[in-house]
């Protein structure tokens, strides 16, 4: 005898029902973009405070190992040797030369300067006249400008305190005249005395210089030589 109704259910079990399907479904939500868009804010700002931190740290570490600061725009830092000197910039201008020779008068020390006296002979026969020779020597390391004219130059002819002759007294030129001197080197000037006393002024001397010695001095501006003793007959 068959039953009525049991042949469509019979061995199928139970069948869910539409509402057991879809509740699964409901519990996952789908992700807002708003939140979505602060999570990766927060990832970016968290990744910028590592970075910065990185950055930081190497930064006192090169402080502290004494390492030369990054250069910038693609250039190189320069690093100068222990105990070396930076070169002075040179300028544009015409450069000196390694060795200047001095002007003359340039570092001249007029002590250095020294005037002398001389005769030709050390004595002289009756009618003989002397000559007598004036010379300043440079004793300077350089050159020397030296005034030598008759302005500067006088030759003193004296025995004993008896004043003989003057190359100033009766003197028509007076001029200057204005020589270079090398160093160690001279320059001369001769008188021809002609054995004639003089005074100041010029007055004429009827008298005589003696047989006997004589002693002519030379000077030239403010340097007098040594005495340079002479005999005349």
């Amino acid at each position: 005898m068959v039953r009525q109704g049991s042949s469509g259910t019979h061995g199928a079990g139970p069948r869910p029902s539409a509402k057991a399907k879809t509740s699964g479904s409901a519990a996952r939500k789908p992700v807002s973009p708003v939140y979505r868009r602060r999570r990766l804010f927060a990832g970016a700002i968290l990744l910028l405070v590592l970075a910065l931190a990185v950055g930081g740290f190497a930064a006192i570490s090169g402080s502290i190992n004494g390492a030369p600061p990054a250069a910038t725009d693609g250039e190189s830092p320069q690093q100068e040797l222990p105990g070396s000197t930076s070169a002075p910039s040179q300028s544009a201008g015409p450069t000196a030369s390694a060795t200047v020779s001095p002007s003359p008068s340039t570092g001249c020390d007029e002590k250095l300067l020294t005037v002398s006296a001389a005769t030709d002979k050390a004595a002289y026969s009756p009618g003989e006249n002397p000559l007598l020779t004036l010379k300043v020597t440079n004793g300077n390391r350089v050159p020397c400008e030296v005034n030598i004219g008759t302005s500067q130059m006088e030759y003193l002819v004296t025995s004993g305190t008896d004043r003989i002759f003057s190359s100033k007294d009766c003197q028509a030129d007076n001029t200057d005249l204005v020589k270079t001197i090398a160093p160690g080197q001279s320059e001369s000037a001769n008188f021809p005395w002609d054995r004639k006393r003089s005074v100041q002024g010029c007055a004429a001397v009827a008298a005589k210089p003696a047989v006997g010695t004589y002693v002519v001095t030379a000077r030239l501006g403010s340097k007098t030589s040594a005495k340079a003793v002479f005999q005349l007959g």
